[in-house]
C-alpha cells in the first residue's frame, strides 16, 4: 500500500480522535451522553442514522451476497429500507410524545410495566453486542484484505479507535463522525462503482459477462428462502435501539418523521450500489471469498492516492454502525438495567462515569463475539433472531394503539423467545418441516400471545368493572 493512501487512514483515524476529543466539552450530563440532549434537526438525523444502518452488512456483506447470488439477496434486503421509510411516516413522530424517554425501555416500561423494562433492557442488550460484534469483523475484514493485517489485528485496531471517541464524546462524538463517516461513503462508495464498471469495460460488458441468474428478483433461493430473507430484514432491525435513539434525540416529531423517512429512500440507492459493486468483483475475480469482493476492489483497482480514501470511507461505512450500537448498548445498560433495578438514586455525575465505563466493557465484549462468529451476513442474521420475536411486536402496538397491560407485553417476549430458540436450535428440523424460519415462527407466537393474553385481560377487567357497579347499585 502506497504511502499516500496510508497517510489518508491516518488522517481519517486523527480526524475521529479529534472529534471525540472536542466532543467531550458537550457532555456534562447522562442526556448529553445517551441523546445529545435532544438537539438533532432531520439533516443530521438522516446522515447519522444512514451511518449507522449502512454499516458492514449494507456494504461488504451485500457485496458479498451479490457475488454469490446476484441482485436477488438486494431484492430481500430492500424489506429493510422499506420498514425504515414506513416507521419515518408513522411511528418515528409518535416516539417524541415520551418525554424524557432515551431507550426502548423507557417506552415499554410507560406501557408495560417496570418488569417489561428490565427484559427490553436485557434483550437489548444481547441484540446490540451481537450486531456490534459482526461489525467489529467486518472492521478486522477490512483491515486484512486492504492491508494484510491479521483479523484479530485489525479488529483490535478499529474497534480500539472506536473505543476512543465513543466512550469520551458519548452520542456527541457518535453523531458528529457519523455525518463525517457518512459524506465519505456516500462520494467514495459511488467513486469505487463508476471505477469498477470502467475496469470491467462499461455497463454493457457487466450486464454482457453476468450470468442471467444475477438479474432474477429470487436468484436460486426458491420462494421460501426469498420470502424468509425478505421478513428477516423487514423486521429483524426496524425499530431497534440505535435508532429509536436517533428519532429520541431529534427536537420533535418533524424532525424524526423526515429524517428517518429520508435515510430509508437513500438505503436503496445505496444497497444498489453495494450490490452492483459484489457483481463487479464477480467477474474481476470470480475466485476470491465472497466477503473480500468489496476490499478486493478497493485493493486492486483504485489508482494511487484513491485507495486510502476509499479504505477509510469503507471503515466508515462499518464504523458508523459501530458506534451506534456500542453507545446504545451502554445507555441501555446504565438507565434500564443499573439505574432502574439496582441503583436508582445514583446522580448524574456518577451515571456519566458509569457509562463510559461500561461502553469500554461492553466494546470488549463485541471483540469477543467478532472472533467467533464466521459470517458477517450470518452474525447479522443471528443477532436479528433475537429482535423481532420478543420486543419488536409489542413496542409497536404500543405506540401505535396505546396498549397497556404487562401480562401480554412479558408473555408475548418470552412466548417470542422460546419459540425461535427450539425452531433454531432444538432436536426437530421444524425449519424444514414447517417452510418456516425461526424468525417468522418466533414473531408468529409473539403476536398470537400477546393478543390472547390481552383479550383475557381485558375480558376479566370487563367482568370486575360491571360486578363492581352490581355491588354499588
Amino acid at each position: 500500500m502506497h504511502y499516500l493512501d496510508v497517510a489518508g487512514l491516518l488522517a481519517y483515524f486523527i480526524l475521529l480522535g479529534y472529534i471525540g476529543y472536542r466532543s467531550i466539552k458537550k457532555v456534562n450530563s447522562s442526556d448529553d451522553f445517551a441523546v445529545a440532549g435532544n438537539r438533532i434537526i432531520w439533516p443530521v438525523l438522516f446522515a447519522t442514522l444512514a451511518a449507522s444502518f449502512l454499516g458492514g452488512g449494507a456494504s461488504m456483506g451485500r457485496a458479498g451476497q451479490a457475488f454469490d447470488h446476484g441482485y436477488a439477496f438486494m431484492f430481500a434486503a430492500s424489506a429493510f429500507p422499506i420498514a425504515t421509510v414506513l416507521t419515518g411516516i408513522f411511528i418515528a413522530p409518535r416516539l417524541k410524545r415520551y418525554i424524557g424517554a432515551q431507550t426502548v425501555g423507557d417506552i415499554m416500561e410507560y406501557h408495560f410495566g417496570r418488569y417489561s423494562r428490565l427484559i427490553t433492557g436485557i434483550f437489548s442488550l444481547i441484540f446490540c453486542v451481537g450486531i456490534l460484534g459482526a461489525q467489529a469483523l467486518a472492521v478486522g475484514t477490512v483491515f486484512n484484505a486492504i492491508l494484510g493485517i491479521d483479523i484479530t489485528t485489525g479488529i483490535l485496531l478499529g474497534m480500539g479507535v472506536v473505543l476512543l471517541y465513543s466512550t469520551i464524546g458519548g452520542m456527541w462524538a457518535v453523531i458528529q463522525t457519523d455525518v463525517v463517516q457518512f459524506l465519505m461513503l456516500a462520494i467514495f462508495m459511488p467513486v469505487t462503482l463508476l471505477i469498477g464498471v470502467h475496469e470491467v469495460g462499461g455497463a454493457e460488458a457487466l450486464i454482457a459477462r453476468l450470468p442471467d441468474g444475477h438479474f432474477s428478483i429470487m436468484g436460486d433461493y426458491g420462494p421460501g428462502m426469498f420470502l424468509s430473507l425478505f421478513i428477516a430484514f423487514l423486521l429483524g432491525e426496524t425499530l431497534v435501539p440505535p435508532y429509536t435513539q436517533r428519532a429520541l434525540s431529534a427536537p420533535d416529531s418533524r424532525h424524526a418523521k423526515i429524517g428517518y423517512t429520508v435515510s430509508g429512500l437513500f438505503g436503496f440507492l445505496f444497497y444498489f450500489v453495494s450490490s452492483t459493486i459484489g457483481l463487479v468483483a464477480f467477474i474481476l475475480y470470480p475466485n476470491i471469498s465472497p466477503d473480500l469482493a468489496m476490499p478486493e476492489l478497493i485493493r486492486t483497482a483504485l489508482p494511487l492516492g484513491i485507495t486510502g480514501l476509499v479504505l477509510a470511507s469503507l471503515l466508515a461505512v462499518v464504523m458508523s454502525t459501530a458506534d451506534s450500537y456500542l453507545n446504545s448498548a451502554t445507555v441501555i445498560f446504565v438507565r434500564d438495567i443499573y439505574q432502574g433495578f439496582i441503583n436508582p438514586e445514583v446522580d448524574e455525575r456518577k451515571k456519566l462515569w458509569i457509562e463510559r465505563l461500561m461502553n469500554l466493557l461492553i466494546g470488549a465484549g463485541a471483540i469477543v463475539f467478532a472472533l467467533y462468529a464466521t459470517s458477517i451476513i450470518d452474525a447479522l442474521l443471528l443477532s436479528y433472531s433475537l429482535w423481532a420475536p420478543t420486543i419488536l411486536v409489542p413496542f409497536v402496538l404500543g405506540v401505535l394503539l396505546d396498549l397497556k397491560c404487562s401480562k401480554s407485553a412479558i408473555g408475548a417476549i418470552l412466548a417470542g423467545a422460546l419459540v425461535t430458540l427450539v425452531w433454531k436450535w432444538g432436536p426437530w428440523p421444524l425449519a424444514d418441516v414447517t417452510g418456516l424460519s425461526a424468525l417468522v415462527a418466533g414473531v408468529s407466537a409473539n403476536l398470537l400471545t400477546f393478543f390472547i393474553i390481552y383479550h383475557i385481560c381485558k375480558s376479566r377487567r370487563g367482568k370486575l368493572h360491571t360486578a363492581n357497579d352490581w355491588a354499588r347499585s
